[in-house]
């Protein structure tokens, strides 16, 4: 059985959760989330936890056991704290501009991009070069700050290009003369 899976995930206060058959609600100050079950899991409100168990006997259930309890635990994370993601622009030129919903990035290409942002992500713009992703789903504002990297990744030479704050770009040595 899962380690991680057979945790009870507690319920902080304004955090409230509901089980439907198989569908989980979570609702809180930053929003409202749903979760599907796979099937031959079972989850359960214990004295203000949230406690998730096996009820087949099939291999593939209990591989999910983990992965459900994980999934439920960030989302009660997710509608009381929140999740953020920051991201780095570095490079001569390269700047970022909130428009609204739409985020204007400035990259050296001949032209901006132009990157609409999910409904459920907002975004901060500090300093022109730093952006700050937040939401309450914690895959969306990855997936988010993924696509928003891959605008243009960091190279290995210089470092230019849009990185994670907390990434750390192994820098390589450029050419060297033989003699």
């Amino acid at each position: 059985m899962s380690r991680i899976g057979r945790l009870p995930i507690p319920i902080p206060d304004g955090v409230k959760v509901d089980i439907e058959g198989s569908l989980v609600k979570v609702g809180g100050s930053e929003g409202c989330l749903t979760h599907s079950l796979p099937a031959g899991i079972g989850v359960e409100l214990i004295e203000n936890k949230v406690v998730v168990s096996v009820k087949s006997t099939h291999k593939k259930s209990s591989a999910l056991l983990g992965l459900t309890r994980s999934l439920i635990a960030n989302m009660i994370t997710g509608v009381s704290k929140g999740f953020e993601k920051s991201i780095e622009l570095v490079g001569i030129g390269y700047r970022a501009e909130l428009k609204g919903k739409c985020l204007h990035l400035t990259l050296g290409y001949s032209h901006p991009i132009r990157f609409e942002l999910p409904e459920d992500v907002t975004a901060r713009v500090e300093n022109r070069t730093n952006i700050t992703l937040g939401g309450a789903n914690k895959q969306t504002v990855g997936e988010t700050a993924a696509i928003i990297r891959g605008f243009k990744k960091p190279e290995p030479y210089k470092g230019k290009g849009i990185k994670y704050t907390d990434e750390r770009i192994k820098k390589k040595i450029g050419k060297k003369g033989i003699k």
